[in-house]
């Protein structure tokens, strides 16, 4: 596009988020799905925090994550879910530009922050099963609280670079994100701009974090299934692959949700398909976080019969 027609077009100043569905009779129903989903993500996370920081015996690496977790997943599903449940109650389906780009910085710097904190955690399992003799060495808290530190501010790394990217692209045609918030896709399928540049930045981050994050977890998870299958009782292995089953639940579903959205032939792809798999792992992954690791986590559930009965 060349100067002077840019220049001809009126700036886009907000966009409206089509949300997930248009008819007027399912906006009540939605509203209240989502809004029990949120009070539960909220419940159950803040339980894991509250019985992680209560109890003495939770006071180990493992659990450490896991509250850093449940604090991302609290903040993740919040910079959607309120927003998409005005859309609900409301029908204003407005939101301004600077709140558009607020709400992708933040979104891209929690999942980010997901997957770093879900490779710490596998990196815990894999020092506590292949090498139990100099795990408390290995997983001392400094190192873990700089694992987690470093989790975080690099988490947001990508947010700055691409929000700064985004920000350059124009956006003078339709306004309206077929989406239930700004997500980093359908915005770039608005610009009116050359995105290449933006696609190429995307997917060097992806190479740089989301990839070697996966490949972490996976290779921990073959050194971990390689150590209990050389146990030799069975009591053994089962003990041992409790400690880590809750964590690769987590992680399957999380990772099966994004690879089937963005790993799929454009020849499969459908919009409702991606907009479900969103909901998938922006929203509901966060709310089976805690029921996961609470339902499948002995120390977990005698922690909150102790803080309850307190």
């Amino acid at each position: 596009m060349n100067p002077k027609e840019a220049k001809n077009m009126t700036m886009v100043t907000e966009f409206i988020i089509l949300g997930l569905s248009a008819n007027p009779q399912l906006q009540i129903p939605l509203f209240l799905v989502f809004l029990l989903i949120y009070l539960i993500t909220l419940l159950g996370n803040l339980v894991i925090i509250t019985v992680t920081c209560a109890d003495p015996r939770l006071h180990t690496p493992m659990y450490f994550f896991l509250s850093n977790l449940s604090l991302t997943d609290i903040y993740f599903t919040s910079t959607i879910i309120p927003k998409l449940l005005r859309i609900f109650h409301s029908g204003d389906k407005t939101i301004s530009y600077a709140g558009c780009m607020m709400q992708l910085y933040f979104c891209t710097g929690f999942g980010c922050t997901v997957d770093l904190l879900l490779t710490n955690m596998a990196y815990d399992r894999y020092a506590a099963i292949c090498d139990p003799l100099h795990y408390s060495l290995i997983m001392n808290q400094r190192v873990c609280v700089l694992l987690a530190a470093a989790s975080w501010i690099i988490g947001f790394l990508p947010s700055e670079t691409i929000i700064a990217s985004i920000t350059r692209l124009a956006f003078c045609a339709s306004n309206e994100i077929n989406h239930f918030f700004c997500d980093l896709m359908p915005l770039l399928k608005l610009s009116c701009s050359d995105t290449a540049t933006t696609q190429s930045l995307i997917f060097v981050i992806a190479a740089l974090i989301s990839v070697p994050a996966f490949l972490v977890i996976l290779i921990s998870y073959i050194f971990i299934i390689s150590a209990i299958l050389r146990i030799r009782s069975a009591e053994g292995k089962l003990k041992a692959f409790s400690t880590c089953s809750s964590h690769l639940i987590v992680v399957s579903v999380y990772y099966l949700s994004i690879f089937c959205m963005y790993l799929r032939p454009n020849s499969t792809y459908s919009q409702e398909q991606g907009i479900i798999l969103s909901v998938v792992y922006t929203i509901v992954t966060p709310m089976l976080n805690p029921l996961i690791y609470s339902l499948r986590n002995k120390e977990v559930k005698n922690a909150v019969w102790k803080v309850i009965g307190k």
